[in-house]
């Protein structure tokens, strides 16, 4: 299978990577800087190298699959084009900007035929894995509540870069750092959400103190995003999840994690990072709370560490399922689930009022 890849940002490597090590083959990859291109092409050795994916597709006749790794403001018209040639598209997280630009996402895969996938990497974590297997088995129950929680002391990413442009990323943590909501979800088996009440907040943005290490001030150089939100999602279901994301924030410390009571056990799975932020220092753990013989008891779940975050495991599964007939880690349908919530917290936080997503309008 041959895939090509569209921007050759930071989580491009881990495509490539995961592509290569599921079978395929990375055979260019496109790049509006053409040094950037040229660069990653070299370190992945890729053959080809183009100025934009329609280039891509006019000079790869054999082109299969495609992966877009770009600003948010790209990902769904890059993906309608892909799809329109008949191309399976993995595109990286948050899945667009709004709801709007997911429909017409999901529109077109489904014109198409094609399979359409996102970097949901969390849901490919060991410790994710390892927790879903208690789910799936019966052991937890049905999760009443969960929390989903993202909150760095300080970690905007650049001032003045496409991050913290709203019209070229389409938000702040709420958008960025929807991997825990997306998680959460996930255990949750993606009820239907009901209504959301929410409040972002923009303190410390343009601070030096509260900058991050993640993304270049190379931008337009507009700070017109948030840096927190709180909120919290009932569904029709009767469950509800308390969201807490930030990237600056009066906190102890930086915390990554879902946590969730459910009828039988509750559970936690959890990412800590070191001082530096980054990675490779972090410490991951998942722990299941349960009663045996009458006692409470804490189940501290053991699995091999991904430095990746699964985003190696992510990239495979795309190529698994398509040559494999694999299950998709996720799909378009739960990638609207979770734009319709990200674009009712901002328009709940707007408007002061609970936004009702079964009738579409607020309380």
């Amino acid at each position: 299978m041959k895939v090509g890849i569209v921007g050759a940002g930071g989580m491009a490597a881990y495509h490539a990577k995961g592509f290569a090590l599921a079978g395929a083959e990375v055979v260019a990859v496109a790049d509006a800087n053409p040094q950037k291109a040229s660069a990653f092409a070299q370190q992945q050795g890729i053959k080809h190298t183009y100025a934009s994916l329609a280039e891509m597709v006019e000079s790869e006749a054999d082109l299969e699959a495609v992966s877009i790794v770009t600003p948010n403001k790209f990902h769904a018209p890059l993906t309608i084009e892909a799809l329109g040639h008949g191309l399976h598209v993995y595109c990286e997280k948050p899945p667009a900007r709004n709801a709007g630009e997911m429909e017409a996402m999901y529109r077109a895969a489904n014109e198409s035929g094609k399979l359409l996938m996102f970097g949901f990497n969390n849901r490919c974590r060991p410790e994710s894995r390892a927790m879903v297997d208690y789910l799936d088995n019966g052991v937890v129950g049905t999760i009443n509540s969960a929390q989903a929680t993202w909150i760095r002391r300080s970690g905007i990413p650049g001032f003045g870069g496409w991050f913290t442009d709203k019209q070229l990323s389409g938000g702040g943590p709420v958008i960025d750092l929807l991997h825990m909501i997306d998680l959460a979800l996930y255990f949750m088996g993606f009820p239907q959400p009901k209504c959301v009440l929410a409040s972002t907040f923009n303190d410390f943005m343009g601070n030096p103190a509260f900058k991050g290490p993640w993304g270049v001030a190379d931008g337009t150089g507009k700070t017109d995003v948030e840096t927190a939100c709180h909120a919290m999602v009932t569904f029709t279901t009767g469950q509800c999840l308390m969201i807490r994301n930030s990237w600056a924030e009066m906190n102890e410390r930086e915390v990554v994690s879902v946590t969730f009571q459910g009828t039988k056990a509750g559970g936690k799975v959890e990412r800590l990072f070191g001082i530096d932020g980054i990675d490779e220092t972090s410490t991951d753990s998942a722990v299941l709370f349960t009663e045996e013989f009458g006692r409470q008891v804490n189940r501290t779940i053991l699995f091999e560490k991904d430095e990746t975050m699964g985003r190696v495991g992510n990239a495979m599964n795309f190529i698994q399922a398509l040559r494999d007939g694999v299950k998709p880690m996720n799909t378009p349908e739960q990638a609207m689930i979770l734009m319709r919530i990200t674009d009712a917290i901002y328009q709940s936080s707007s408007t002061g009022a609970c936004v009702n997503l079964v009738s579409g309008g607020s309380i």
